[in-house]
């Protein structure tokens, strides 16, 4: 496989056009790797350098009743989380993605990072099964928006859609 390197773009860019960069470089890196942890560890990297003000990018996968974490760029973390705790888990619990734009104030948030101030959860769901999640944080109060939900909903799409995966 040849060398990939990372597009940046300029700081001006629309979201819309970050996310379809991301998307068209997230599918040439994970481009004939079925390995499902190689693609997370390599996804998170990407995201961690192109999508800005973040301080924490990385994945959680379902491990029996828990969430367990699994490759990620940013400080260290939280290695389990229960179903329904947290914004993670909660996300789970609803099969839904979720986007806070102050975890002080979301209900039972987990503090992995006490810099973290808002955070966007995307499940990945297959067969209607959640098998984990893509867990993405910012210093940053009100980073997050519908249009990184979309975007990142986008780019969890292409990760499942190459990776062996199992539930």
């Amino acid at each position: 496989m040849p060398m990939f390197e990372a597009q940046s773009l300029p700081s001006s860019v629309s979201k819309r056009d970050l996310y379809a960069s991301l998307a068209q470089q997230l599918a040439a890196l994970l481009e004939g790797e079925p390995d499902a942890i190689a693609n997370a560890a390599n996804m998170s990297a990407l995201i961690y350098q192109l999508v800005p003000e973040l301080n924490w990018a990385g994945f959680y996968f379902m491990r029996g009743p828990e969430l367990v974490l699994g490759p990620f760029q940013g400080k260290t973390a939280c290695v389990r989380i229960a179903v329904g705790r947290g914004v993670c888990g909660t996300a789970v619990a609803r099969k839904a993605s979720l986007v806070v734009q102050d975890v002080h104030a979301f209900p039972g948030h987990i503090a992995c990072d006490s810099a973290s101030r808002s955070e966007l959860v995307v499940p990945l769901m297959k067969d209607g099964w959640v098998l984990g999640v893509l867990d993405l944080d910012s210093p940053h109060p009100n980073r997050f928006d519908d249009e990184d939900r979309e975007g990142c909903e986008r780019l969890v799409q292409i990760y499942l859609d190459v990776s062996e995966l199992n539930g």
